[in-house]
């Protein structure tokens, strides 16, 4: 566990999972070799494993204390769910709970739930299994949610969406559908449904980042001097801070995810906004800097211990 201060917010990082996701061709497919290659001296051994081939990260929670409230940004996989087609995550279970209570959090300290998207790995500790029933695991929080997700995702929906090409997408849409059972139906009723942007208070606001998900969004930072932007899954792993044009696999639109990912890097670079993707390991927080048409990764702020 981590923490840091950024102006008047208090940013404290709670990891649920770390370890490997998949080797680099299927992660990021179409980043060359080389450029994992060529950078090894430093993406080695956080962010990948050459002896493997395999991308490594985390699955975690940031925690914002900000303007007297608690606030979560992504709730990770969560515990007892079926997810048969991440054999990672099926029937995960952590001490999550334990983890963020040694941050100072109880599930009924938390005010805002924030998710960046509704994938799999960010909305999972929305809930908890309780007597047999999926049942909000933070009872007095809002769950702040993309509208333009749970559209897409709500299986009411479903005849909106092309028939599935292929049986890895028709296995993908039962995996949707058994998250959004599970993860989100239960806490609509304390939800907020959001689109164009929303703003929690003084230092922080949503904004539309789509291509990854229709609804994928960035929390933006600003408090005193301080910028960051935590950006959820616009970026997967550094190499796509140095090259955006690569998506990962999991991205609905890839070539919308490559122009979302450039726009925001560009203001971050611009702006000296820290970027604090999803599944970062090392210190999960990344500088950068414009190069080119690329970017270059300056420095690693670590926090405190």
């Amino acid at each position: 566990m981590h923490s840091f201060q950024l102006g008047d917010v208090t940013v404290i990082r709670v990891i649920e999972w770390q370890g490997g996701f998949a080797p680099p061709q299927h992660l990021v497919p179409g980043s060359p070799p080389e450029l994992w290659r060529d950078n090894e001296s430093w993406l080695a051994p956080d962010h990948w494993r050459p002896e493997t081939d395999t991308c490594h990260g985390t699955v975690q929670t940031w925690v914002l204390r900000s303007e007297g409230r608690t606030i979560l940004v992504d709730t990770g996989v969560g515990n007892d769910r079926r997810r048969p087609r991440n054999p990672l995550f099926d029937h995960l279970r952590t001490d999550y709970l334990d983890r963020l209570a040694d941050a100072g959090v109880r599930p009924s300290d938390v005010d805002i739930v924030v998710n960046t998207h509704l994938h799999a790995d960010h909305v999972g500790w929305n809930t908890e299994l309780r007597d047999g029933q999926w049942t909000p695991t933070f009872p007095h929080a809002t769950y702040l949610i993309p509208r333009a997700d749970q559209v897409f995702y709500d299986p009411d929906n479903a005849h909106r969406r092309p028939a599935p090409g292929d049986e890895t997408e028709r296995l993908r849409r039962e995996s949707d559908l058994l998250v959004y059972a599970d993860s989100i139906a239960p806490v609509l009723a304390q939800a907020v449904l959001w689109e164009g942007g929303y703003r929690i208070d003084d230092n922080l606001t949503l904004e539309p980042a789509p291509g990854h998900t229709p609804g994928s969004s960035v929390l933006r930072l600003s408090s005193g001097t301080d910028r960051a932007v935590f950006v959820g899954d616009v970026v997967h792993t550094p190499v796509q801070l140095l090259d955006p044009s690569h998506s990962s696999c999991f991205c609905e639109d890839p070539d919308e995810a490559t122009t979302t990912r450039r726009r925001i890097l560009v203001r971050a670079a611009d702006n000296r906004e820290l970027v604090i993707p999803a599944h970062f390991a090392g210190s999960g927080v990344a500088e950068v800097r414009r190069d080119g048409t690329r970017f270059r990764i300056t420095g690693w702020p670590t926090g405190t211990a």
